[in-house]
């Protein structure tokens, strides 16, 4: 039986793909969350808040913690999610942090009560907040100064059901008193804490004369961790005027010379106990620190601590020096002093911050006088109502009582007085018991202190010197009231003893060795007198192997445009009956990336010269890789344009010889070759090629062997070359 086919046609459906400019997709996908982010979350604004903190600040204050008892953490989460959807665990961590228990701020906001962790500890967690206790500080008498005043202008919360403030009328400079960091998108912001005496009289000194030295005023940062900060005026020059630069703090300690004991008690305000101790931990473990005997974290209620224990006679200043250089008892600051202005993002010094805030501050000034010339002139309008039934109280009792109808007391007051409606609503509302002379009499004297007062604020209004006066009396108040000593010490960079990199770093000659396989051997001179031969991998060959001192440093060239650095007295020492260290471990190299040539070096000097296969060659001063940060990887190193044929440091000019395919040859000086001035140069012509043509060998002149190696010889770039004899290819294996 035949088999039924179905010719039934097959509907094919067509996917349309709608093509859309990257632009557009940015600026209507992209951009609104990087804004949001920016405006909304990460960056502060010029009453030093982000909008967390104000939000929580701000339920705090409306629910009475300002002068009342302290209530449960988590009932001011709960309440503050009226104004803040972004979940409880993220309130919490809010309000943590600006708690005094939490030790992040100089001035903090929050008078805590009960485990709230440690800024300086990475692992001391904080209580779950049904345990933990909170109220408003006083210093927040300051943060809400005459908020209700219309100093500060009110938006409607996520879900229009109540208002919050856009920011907290603050009597002095909170952006520059706590620090506040922030991680936008594109963008970020980190603004260091000042001393708030000091901040106070900067400003109010800047106030008065906006070209003074604010370094005169302004020493230094100041941080709740305390430390010792490096002073260098350069440095801070840079950061006041611009916004951006950074600045050393390192930890405070004392020598307990009884027991040879280093107790650490203050740390930098970047860094942990914990991070201290690991580190510290790992250069005992490696050997590079051989004078600790033991670590304690010995932090309690008394504050923190860390005891080190050393050997007997360790010399303890050489000893702290290497800690300082080593570990993050010694860590920089870096500021970038990003803020939203009238919601725009802008990087400003310390004048500019000033300024901005100065002008924020007489804003909320001048509608907090409005808002009481508004008040005190209704209050007269009042008064003066009331001034016109004194004429004849009893008019006013008998029009009330012979008025027949309720409706008509007011018109019929307003017609017997020549009074307005409010005014005619205020008489009638005075109880029967002050209907007398006296109580309208007492009442009638506030006329004159009134209209002075009136006059007084309107003059204060208008004269932008009498406000920025006001601005300054409340500074000093807020300086003489809540003002403490600095806690981190300004220690002069030109007080530090100097210790030498030769003290601090053992010296004795070494010996590299770098094979094909990405192992690498440190191996002493001494040891190498008793070596045997060196053990390899199977197939493994060395490729590279130098001479220097335990005090040079080692740069590593690989195949994918990298460069990595290390410091000779950072690898391990190792015998020849080993293999080595694997570089992919240590430098977490890429697949397939393998390292091709090593130099060392202890000033930089000299050039990394590159020869390529389409025929260039770039010559890169070495002081390209060097860094003021110990970074170990540095990316583009040389160029990528074509494959790397050869590398070398050369300390002066000298001679090489090139080889096109495997028939011409050229001698050249590097002279020849101008410094590049970017390390990934593609460089210059020096071997002119023909189509499919390429460089296959580079050497120096003196392992090129010839009877005439002047012949080869060029004294303008690029060079054609010139041929080989079959005699030269044998001796030179081409």
């Amino acid at each position: 039986m035949a088999k039924k086919t179905d010719k039934t046609p097959k509907i094919i459906k067509e996917e349309t793909i709608h093509q859309q400019n990257i632009t557009d997709t940015l600026e209507l996908n992209y951009m609104p969350y990087a804004m949001s982010v920016i405006v909304s979350r990460a960056i502060p604004e010029i009453d030093g808040f982000k909008p967390a903190h104000r939000k929580l600040l701000y339920t705090m204050y409306k629910m009475g913690l300002l002068n009342g008892a302290r209530t449960k953490s988590s009932n001011v989460v709960g309440q503050t999610m009226h104004l803040n959807p972004h979940g409880d665990a993220a309130i919490y961590e809010t309000l943590v942090r600006l708690t005094e228990g939490n030790s992040a701020l100089l001035l903090p906001f929050i008078d805590s009560k009960g485990n709230f962790g440690k800024q300086y500890s990475r692992d001391m967690a904080y209580a779950a907040p049904r345990y933990t206790e909170v109220k408003l500080s006083p210093i927040c008498a300051e943060i809400f100064n005459d908020i209700d005043k219309n100093t500060v202008e009110f938006v409607d919360n996520y879900d229009s059901s109540t208002k919050e403030p856009i920011l907290l009328p603050t009597t002095f400079p909170n952006i520059l008193v706590n620090p506040n960091q922030g991680i936008a998108v594109g963008m970020a912001s980190s603004i260091c804490s000042f001393n708030l005496n000091e901040i106070c009289q900067t400003t109010v000194n800047f106030i008065k004369d906006n070209n003074c030295d604010i370094l005169t005023y302004l020493k230094a940062p100041d941080f709740s961790t305390g430390g010792e900060l490096i002073y260098n005026k350069e440095e801070l020059e840079q950061i006041y005027s611009t916004g951006r630069g950074s600045f050393k703090v390192r930890a405070k300690y004392n020598y307990d010379e009884k027991n040879s004991c280093i107790e650490i008690t203050e740390i930098p305000y970047t860094t942990t106990i914990e991070a201290i101790i690991d580190k510290i931990i790992t250069l005992v473990k490696t050997g590079k620190i051989k004078d600790i005997t033991d670590i304690r974290d010995e932090t309690d209620l008394g504050g923190l601590k860390i005891a080190i224990d050393v050997k007997k006679n360790t010399r303890v200043d050489l000893l702290m020096h290497k800690l300082f250089q080593q570990t993050s008892l010694s860590d920089s600051f870096g500021c970038n002093f990003n803020l939203l202005i009238d919601g725009r993002p802008k990087t400003l010094g310390i004048k500019g911050i000033l300024s901005a805030w100065i002008d924020f501050r007489m804003k909320s000034i001048r509608g907090q006088l409005s808002y009481d010339i508004d008040k005190k002139n209704h209050k007269l309008h009042l008064l003066e109502g009331l001034k016109k039934i004194l004429v004849d109280i009893d008019k006013a009792i008998r029009i009330i009582r012979e008025t027949e109808f309720e409706a008509m007391v007011i018109p019929n007051l307003m017609q017997g007085f020549d009074i307005d409606e409010i005014q005619a609503e205020y008489i009638a509302e005075i109880r029967l018991r002050n209907i007398n002379k006296e109580y309208i009499l007492n009442r009638i004297k506030e006329l004159d202190n009134l209209r002075s007062e009136i006059q007084r604020l309107s003059d204060t209004l208008k004269s932008d010197s009498k406000i920025k006066n006001l601005i300054c009396s409340q500074l000093n108040a807020v300086a003489k009231k809540y003002g403490k000593p600095r806690r981190t010490d300004i220690l002069d960079a030109h007080e530090i003893s100097e210790i030498s990199q030769e003290d601090i770093v053992e010296d004795y000659g070494i010996k590299l060795f770098l094979t094909e396989h990405n192992y690498f051997k440190k191996i002493t001179l001494v040891s190498m007198r008793s070596a045997g031969e060196q053990k390899l991998k199977e197939d493994d060959k060395i490729i590279a192997e130098l001479e220097t001192t335990n005090r040079a440093e080692i740069i590593f060239f690989s195949n994918r445009q990298n460069v990595y650095k290390m410091k000779a007295n950072d690898i391990a020492e190792c015998k020849a009956s080993s293999m080595g260290d694997y570089l992919n471990n240590i430098f977490d190299l890429e697949d397939d990336e393998k390292i091709v040539y090593i130099t060392t070096t202890y000033d930089y000097s000299g050039n990394m010269l590159y020869m390529f296969e389409n025929g260039k060659a770039a010559k890169v001063p070495l002081k390209a890789y060097q860094t003021k940060t110990n970074r170990k990887k540095l990316i583009n190193a040389y160029s990528a344009k074509s494959p790397l044929i050869f590398v070398a440091k050369i300390d002066e000019d000298t001679d090489f010889v090139l080889t096109r395919d495997f028939d011409k040859a050229c001698l050249f000086n590097t002279e020849l070759i101008p410094l590049s001035t970017t390390k990934s140069a593609g460089g210059i012509q020096v071997y002119t090629l023909k189509k499919n043509s390429q460089i296959t060998r580079v050497c120096p002149v003196a392992d090129f062997n010839s009877e005439n190696t002047e012949y080869y010889r060029t004294t303008k770039l690029p060079s054609t070359g010139h041929f080989l004899t079959d005699e030269e290819k044998t001796k030179n294996n081409i």
